[in-house]
């Protein structure tokens, strides 16, 4: 323990997090009493003058954050759509041939069934796939356009739809960062043959990422254990029961009728 902290460096909960699989008795305060008894306890202070930007306000589970981004490789690009959830962290993520309007209420349409609970608010930014431009959300121009599609999808599903600030994309930070996750896993530490192969790798990370990866904003649960405990706690936003979402184990249909092994 000790000598994992001193080549790390990372806080205590992050350490607790590393060490419970090889410990696994090893609690936070036992933790903590042995780095303070080596006197490791405080890390030393960054000298870099980082500008923290505020937490994002509490909010109840169906706060999705929805952004785009482009996955590319030597023949071509993917257009990847991804929404993840404020308070459960689960993802979603779907892929395009272009980053439309319409591309955009269809994935949309896509985050609202695959989700086991009812969405009621989308943070996004100001894309197309998204938002008509600023200058086109009034006067005449508007009422010649009328509403956007993404927009009516979020009025059909009785969702509210918010939109960041011009040119403050990190006000939808989930979703950059989790965007900036997948591409840290995929496109920039393994070469595909093609894009099949690329879009198979995202949705196998993503698979992965909500029912084994332990978050530490979650009390090192996962998003899916995050989002079994929310439906145990007050089921009245679900659609289905969330354990329905994990896969079983594959079993080889057995026929009602045939001779017997007997």
């Amino acid at each position: 323990m000790v000598e994992f902290r001193r080549r790390t460096l990372l806080p205590l909960d992050d350490v607790l997090g590393c060490l419970r699989e090889t410990i696994p008795k090893l609690t936070r305060s036992a933790l903590h009493r042995c780095l303070v008894r080596h006197g490791i306890s405080r890390l030393p202070k960054s000298e870099k003058d980082s500008s923290k930007r505020g937490s994002f306000a509490e909010t109840t589970i169906g706060y999705v954050h929805i952004d785009h981004c482009e996955l590319g490789l030597a023949d071509g690009k993917l257009h990847m759509f991804l929404a993840i959830d404020r308070v459960s962290k689960f993802t979603h993520v779907a892929f395009f041939d272009a980053a439309t309007k319409m591309n955009g209420a269809t994935f949309l349409r896509d985050v609202v069934a695959t989700f086991p609970y009812a969405i009621h608010t989308v943070l996004t930014d100001n894309g197309v796939a998204f938002a008509d431009l600023p200058k086109n959300r009034t006067g005449p121009t508007r009422t010649w356009l009328g509403e956007h599609i993404f927009d009516r999808v979020c009025g059909e599903h009785g969702i509210t739809h918010k939109l960041t600030r011009p040119y403050h994309p990190w006000t939808n930070g989930q979703a950059e960062r989790m965007n900036r996750t997948v591409k840290d896993a995929t496109v920039k530490i393994f070469h595909y043959p093609n894009l099949e192969s690329l879009k198979a790798h995202v949705l196998a990370f993503i698979t992965a990422y909500n029912f084994a990866k332990h978050l530490k904003r979650l009390r090192w649960r996962t998003p899916f254990q995050a989002i079994c405990d929310a439906w145990t706690k007050d089921p009245q936003p679900f659609r289905i029961n969330p354990h329905h979402l994990i896969t079983g184990p594959y079993t080889v249909p057995v026929p009602s009728s045939g001779p017997s092994l007997s």
